[in-house]
């Protein structure tokens, strides 16, 4: 199963099942995922260009399909390893994303193949509302840590559970009316690329959570951006950007930006 857990099914809204299996991942592969591309992944790779260059190694921490992956190697210059807990998840982004340097499966938390402090930087996109518990989030925080090399940055985009009910152009994060607390599971809606909807079921993890837990697993200098339509209108693709009216976006943005970086504990330096 890849480290989302957000639906793999073929049927109508009642269909809750998770992307597990080669018919997860092609479901999972068919997300359209709008609201994102406009909020979510040009301020991720915003944030990494600040800090990584051409040639540095880039770790995708749950890459599933690898298409985000695949983008943040052509954008960056950097040398992007996908990694995920799902064979089926990669063996499709081996097939589609050429840019990616290499991919490793995650086996008891640990991505195989991978020494400590091998990355320049790491992305985590949408893994953390698969997790049911908190020990489930430190211990992907705590493997990540061990990837980066001392005083690199981790770049972690996330919904906020805060702002369930809303009908967003490609998602719906939980029920109308409902507050969730940390772990709480919800259901999210996610619009696929012919129009259908499908359901997941998914844990909350309030956004103002995370900086602590990541500096129990060894980061700093956590931030928190939650970017807003009218900055994307300068930092997403144009067209795209200016094809929706997205009224919900600019009510309510439903994405956060967490942004730390590893301390300078120290720990192995065998590069990838």
């Amino acid at each position: 199963m890849s480290d989302r857990q957000e639906a793999a099914g073929t049927g109508g809204p009642a269909d809750r099942t998770t992307w597990s299996g080669h018919a997860g991942a092609q479901a999972f592969a068919a997300v359209e995922a709008a609201t994102d591309r406009l909020l979510g992944y040009p301020f991720v790779f915003r944030a990494l260009s600040r800090r990584i260059g051409p040639g540095q190694v880039l770790v995708d921490y749950g890459c599933g399909p690898g298409k985000v992956a695949d983008q943040a190697a052509r954008l960056l210059g950097a040398r992007v390893l996908g990694v995920d807990t799902s064979p089926e998840m990669l063996a499709l982004a081996r097939g589609s994303a050429t840019a990616v340097a290499g991919f490793h499966l995650v086996e008891d938390g640990r991505a195989t193949g991978l020494p400590d402090a091998c990355a320049d930087a790491v992305m985590c996109n949408h893994v953390l509302a698969s997790l049911p518990t908190e020990a489930a989030l430190l211990g992907v925080f705590s493997e990540i840590r061990r990837l980066l090399r001392p005083g690199a940055p981790f770049v972690l985009l996330t919904t906020d559970p805060a702002c369930s009910g809303t009908e967003y152009a490609s998602l719906r994060i939980g029920d109308p009316g409902q507050e969730y607390g940390p772990g709480d599971e919800l259901t999210v809606r996610l619009r696929r690329t012919d129009g259908s909807w499908q359901e997941v079921r998914n844990h909350a993890w309030p956004v103002g959570l995370l900086p602590d837990l990541l500096e129990r697993a060894g980061f700093r200098d956590a931030a928190q951006h939650r970017p807003t339509v009218a900055e994307a209108l300068t930092v997403a693709d144009t067209d795209f950007a200016a094809g929706r009216p997205w009224t919900a976006e600019r009510a309510r943005p439903p994405l956060v930006i967490t942004t730390a970086s590893a301390d300078r504990t120290p720990c192995g330096r065998e590069r990838c």
